[in-house]
């Protein structure tokens, strides 16, 4: 049987879309609600759709439900789903970074059960590395799972977790071993977040969002197949998670479906409706205002074709998977630079006008520092790069190779 082509594929996928998938409304789009749960149940339902119509995870294996098809076929169905009503919701964390992970460092048995329940629509994956007192030394976690009647029992808190409120599992990096260095002392289980013992609550963060949730995990009980790789080898798993992270917050996944995290998280900014909005108000004839806005726009245009060169890079083996890193930073720089034009275009009409664009250029604003600290901040984005990529020397850290429970930490 001869293999259909990129175009043909298109070609199906353009005639099946206009029969079964509901035409984009803008206005309705504007108005999606990301914390309701209602959103989430669509969010589902379309999925669901997806999965019958034979058009769910095209880059992930046939064999733990995808088309297992390769990136040419993804970026085509993309471009043709754009005037869609599709679940972006889904993208991140749960296909792109969680599901991926899976498929790397899971067992047959998770692949086969949670990447296709993921992929039916049927189950939500969010991450729980983040703790309270953790800061960004993700490997200095607290949150311990230890042995008890064949049982694993987890006892701690996460926070910042996105969207953790919609999810059913959440992958939780846990402490299993106090007598080894930090590093070499975690395990990465698969948590059922509707257990007895899970009690999340909503974060509100300044711009009124309530997407990120903190959890507090009080006897927990999972069995050894919820572990995911191997005990004590939860760096291994959570390096491989981050990898997937940071090429998913440079919009590079393959494993996404229509627009990645700059539409399902609704961080960007509508440069074109910015031109426009510019010429409205009278800036047009700005020399300052020209600039601004033509160094965003090719700031998202060299971004765009970095993110693809860096997948082909990495996929081909020319450069490591930490340079996934490299995709992160540029599109960091890029959301500043977009985020710091509109401000400054719409100016104090980000605070009091009756534009409603205008009002949410301000609530971007507000949010502007998401770009720098989700994924990963900048500056470990930097020392990634400079360390994995560029073989720089590693930057010293007085408890390398200290067991964990020698290593001095704030009471």
């Amino acid at each position: 049987m001869t293999a259909e082509s990129v175009e043909e594929f298109r070609d199906r996928a353009r005639s099946w879309l206009a029969a079964n998938m509901p035409p984009l409304d803008p206005e309705k789009a504007a108005r999606l609600e990301r914390d309701a749960e209602e959103s989430w149940q669509r969010a589902r339902e379309l999925q669901r759709i997806l999965y019958a119509g034979g058009f769910a995870g095209i880059c992930f294996p046939r064999e733990y439900g995808g088309l297992g098809l390769g990136y040419a076929y993804k970026k085509a169905f993309d471009a043709e789903c754009a005037a869609y009503e599709t679940p972006l919701l889904l993208n991140v964390p749960s296909f792109a970074i969680c599901c991926a992970t899976i498929l790397d460092m899971g067992s047959e048995e998770q692949k086969r059960s949670h990447i296709h329940a993921a992929l039916r629509g049927d189950e939500v994956l969010v991450q729980m590395l983040s703790e309270p007192r953790g800061g960004s030394d993700l490997a200095g976690v607290i949150t311990r799972a230890d042995r008890r009647d064949g049982r694993w029992i987890l006892n701690g808190a996460k926070t910042w977790t996105t969207w953790g409120f919609a999810a059913d599992y959440g992958l939780c990096l846990a402490r299993t071993d106090w007598d080894a260095p930090k590093h070499d002392g975690l395990t990465m289980f698969l948590v059922p977040l509707r257990h007895p013992g899970v009690t999340i609550n909503r974060v509100r963060q300044v711009n009124g969002s309530v997407e990120f949730c903190e959890e507090f995990l009080d006897d927990v009980d999972v069995g050894d197949d919820a572990v995911v790789g191997a005990p004590g080898k939860g760096w291994e798993v959570a390096s491989r998670q981050l990898y997937h992270e940071r090429r998913t917050m440079g919009d590079s996944s393959e494993y996404t479906s229509g627009p990645g995290i700059v539409a399902a998280q609704d961080v960007s900014i509508d440069l074109l409706a910015l031109v426009d909005r510019v010429e409205r108000t009278g800036q047009g004839e700005s020399e300052r205002v020209r600039e601004m806005v033509g160094r965003a726009l090719v700031h998202r245009a060299v971004h765009g074709q970095l993110g693809e060169h860096i997948f082909h890079s990495v996929a081909s083996g020319s450069l490591p998977p930490a340079a996934g890193s490299i995709i992160r930073l540029s599109m960091a720089a890029s959301h500043d630079v977009e985020t710091d034009t509109a401000g400054a275009v719409a100016g104090a009409a980000a605070v009091v006008a009756d534009d409603d664009e205008f009002l949410k250029i301000g609530t971007r604003v507000l949010g502007r520092q998401i770009a720098s600290i989700g994924g990963g901040t900048t500056e470990m984005a930097r020392n990634v790069i400079g360390e994995r990529v560029l073989n720089f020397p590693r930057e010293y850290a007085a408890d390398r190779g200290v067991p964990f429970n020698q290593v001095r930490r704030n009471k």
